[in-house]
């Protein structure tokens, strides 16, 4: 089993969608905020380019979910 992401506590992704029961948010956290595909992670990337983190919407595919 793979560490959490070291962005986990900040991460306004997994802060904001972390309590939604829906399948598809529990994937993204299993599988990119605690699994592993960490390294895969847009969110991360965009961290990383930009000096800040994105939209609290932007899933870690890169994927911007509607408002």
């Amino acid at each position: 089993m793979s560490a959490d992401c070291e962005n986990l506590k900040t991460c306004g992704f997994f802060r904001k969608y972390f309590h939604v029961n829906k399948a598809a948010c529990r994937n993204f956290i299993k599988t990119y905020c605690r699994g592993e595909m960490q390294d895969e992670c847009e969110r991360k990337a965009y961290r990383i380019a930009n000096g800040g983190p994105p939209d609290d919407d932007m899933m870690p595919n890169g994927i911007v979910l509607p408002q």
